[in-house]
């Protein structure tokens, strides 16, 4: 092969590996934490099993172990693989003296009473926007509360819609953020207005599902314009450029140019001494 077309070709490839080798800047989503379902009327706390579930994600998620989990629910299979996705299952009962539900003998009939309202709604929606002092998307406990925003919950069927304005609470041991009570189950769109001075460093919107009994937490950050504003944090927290990667590119291009310098060299004219005679031919 002329090693012309070798160095072109080992220098593309090497660009190649470099550009794929650069991420794609992304804003992370806001973080969302997971509460823990409230007792309803008749003191049960029920659970509702969600896309990917197993008995061990369950249980980590409300402290409990798989064998109670088991005894609390005899229709789960030893294995843990009939679980069905929107299965309402029992975690847990308020009383603790109620202890694990048994068959028994059906209680005798009562004369028809006032049967209560059913819960309907969530616990609330609380929302934060917080001062990302150091950009990086992730709420230290050091980061205040962010005061003259606008948050906005709004179902996506247009059943529900409210908005609030944020401001700082005088009691620092209360939540900085405002919440939404008594906000039917659905799905709805979160979105943030922030202050004029100031920069978002995370994507100002995010949808949630809320579920009959949950309270839903959601931070979103924002960062003063009278200091500089970091990039947002790149791909999934944890990931950045391996340096291993960027040696192994800056060989390559060294190999490319010289590759490069030994094919100019190999096209110029070469001068030959003619055999015996040393007379200098060109």
């Amino acid at each position: 092969m002329n090693l012309k077309r070798f160095a072109v070709l080992f220098l593309l490839i090497s660009l190649l590996l470099v550009g794929i080798w650069l991420p794609a800047n992304a804003a992370p989503l806001p973080q969302v934490q997971y509460a823990t379902p409230t007792p309803g009327p008749d003191g049960r706390i029920l659970y509702i099993v969600q896309p990917g579930d197993t008995c061990i994600r369950i249980g980590l998620l409300n402290g409990i172990s798989e064998q109670t989990l088991r005894q609390l629910n005899s229709k789960i299979n030893q294995d843990c693989t009939n679980l069905v996705e929107g299965q309402e299952i029992l975690i847990g009962l308020a009383n603790a003296s109620a202890g694990t539900p048994t068959a028994g003998p059906s209680p005798t009939s009562l004369p028809p009473t006032a049967s209560p309202t059913p819960f309907t709604g969530t616990t609330e929606i609380c929302v934060l926007l917080f001062d990302d002092q150091n950009g990086d998307a992730f709420r230290q406990e050091t980061e205040p509360a962010v005061a003259g925003g606008a948050v906005s919950v709004t179902e996506i069927n247009g059943e529900y819609s409210s908005s609030q304005k944020t401001a700082i609470n005088p009691d620092p041991t209360a939540f900085q953020g405002v919440c939404f009570s008594d906000v039917p189950e659905g799905t709805y769109n979160i979105t943030v207005g922030i202050p004029d001075n100031y920069n978002p460093t995370m994507d100002l919107s995010y949808t949630l599902e809320v579920k009959a009994g949950d309270r839903d937490e959601v931070d979103f950050g924002a960062q003063s314009q009278a200091v500089v504003v970091s990039q947002p944090q790149t791909g999934k927290p944890g990931e950045g450029r391996s340096p291993i990667l960027g040696i192994l590119g800056g060989l390559l291009l060294v190999g490319g140019g010289v590759l490069g310098y030994f094919a100019w060299r190999s096209g110029k004219p070469e001068s030959k001494l003619s055999g015996g005679s040393g007379i200098l031919k060109k």
